[in-house]
């Protein structure tokens, strides 16, 4: 009888730390900018995977386990987010989401590389992609297959001859700065001016003036959130007649709050936006943020959104928690949107972890982006 009863007690616990292991969360570092210049970006990253992860727990987590997340700021510091990387490696991150400023992912990048995590960031310098990192995965196309997908607009719909360039001098701005020259010289475009500033500046008179001087027919405007709304104010002002046309950020929801009518106009080529409503994920998505956080998405949120996503898809796929086998997995893989409904579009990754995907121009129209056509996957 005895000997039953031990039996039965072995079993009970036994079934009890099967079901206990089965249950035991997947640990994800969200490493992202929360504070500093970079909060726009990183609180809008950080709220799309709060959606994406409570939707994926709903459905039953990642292979039987629920996703817990950690959140760390990196107050939009490269070697703060290097240090926060390690910190949620040690912690048993099995992947990483972010960050987002390219600057702070060249730097972090390394430590998942060397630990074999799989990362996912929203960054789109070309060089986040060219340094041979198996590990990294862009949630965006860089600049390198962004801005050359802005040419058509430029030459064929504006018909310019002449053009300037004001951009933000970081990893980010200097990246779709020198593949969008090299963009317009193949077109046989004249650059006239090419205007820097910094990041976080916040006086744009002496820059503008150099601009409207020029005799440009239009003006490529890539910048972060916050300076591109500084931007737009200064050009509103001094009444910068041409048309201003940007890669990523200049439409965006944030951008607009910020510069309010001074944002009327402008242009942008996005690889992916929250008001392209004909997708009807992206506009159940939107829906969903709205209700939730009381403001409209950008196109960080969407991006987060999508790195969270991918992670549960692939690692299903997969079929373990493997940082290696999942890393082999994602180059040259599609994920097509009829068979995987939350990665809202077609997207596919090549063997450097470059994203591709259809992609959408906007121009800003009484106050909101409003989708002016599309551009197919490059």
């Amino acid at each position: 009888m005895y000997s039953k009863f031990v039996l039965a007690l072995s079993t009970a616990l036994l079934t009890l730390v099967g079901a206990a292991q089965a249950q035991e969360a997947v640990e994800i570092g969200v490493v992202v900018e929360l504070s500093g210049a970079g909060a726009p970006a990183g609180t809008n990253w950080r709220d799309g995977i709060r959606i994406a992860v409570d939707e994926i727990n709903a459905e039953g987590g990642i292979l039987g386990k629920p996703v817990k997340v950690t959140e760390y700021d990196t107050q939009t510091d490269p070697q703060i987010s290097r240090a926060l990387v390690q910190k949620a490696i040690d912690g048993r991150a099995y992947a990483i989401w972010g960050t987002i400023y390219s600057g702070s992912t060249l730097v972090n990048m390394l430590v998942a590389q060397q630990n074999g995590v799989p990362q996912f960031v929203g960054s789109e310098a070309p060089t986040i992609v060219e340094k041979g990192n198996p590990f990294v995965f862009r949630t965006s196309s860089g600049a390198q297959k962004g801005v050359p997908a802005l040419v058509p607009y430029f030459k064929d719909t504006l018909k310019a001859k002449k053009v300037g360039v004001a951009w933000v001098n970081n990893e980010f701005g200097r990246g779709g700065r020198n593949v969008f020259i090299a963009e317009m010289k193949k077109a046989g475009i004249e650059v006239v001016t090419d205007v820097p500033s910094e990041q976080a500046q916040t006086d744009y008179a002496s820059d503008v003036s150099k601009l409207k001087q020029s005799g440009a027919d239009a003006v490529f405007v890539y910048m972060n959130q916050e300076e591109s709304a500084r931007f737009l104010i200064e050009a509103k002002k001094q009444g910068l007649s041409m048309p201003l046309v940007g890669e990523v950020t200049l439409t965006e929801a944030k951008v607009i709050e910020l510069a309010g009518p001074a944002a009327e106009g402008a242009i942008a080529h996005v690889g992916i936006t929250a008001t392209a409503d004909q997708v009807e994920g992206i506009a159940a998505f939107r829906e969903k943020f709205v209700k939730t956080f009381k403001r409209v998405p950008t196109h960080d949120a969407i991006k987060g959104y999508i790195g969270a996503w991918t992670t549960k898809y692939v690692t299903e796929l997969v079929g373990k928690f493997d940082g290696e086998a999942f890393s082999e997995k994602m180059h040259g893989l599609c994920l097509p949107a009829t068979k995987y409904p939350r990665i809202l579009l077609d997207t596919c990754w090549d063997n450097r972890g470059e994203v591709s995907r259809p992609s959408f121009m906007v121009q800003v129209r009484n106050g909101s982006p409003v989708v002016i056509g599309t551009v197919p996957a490059n």
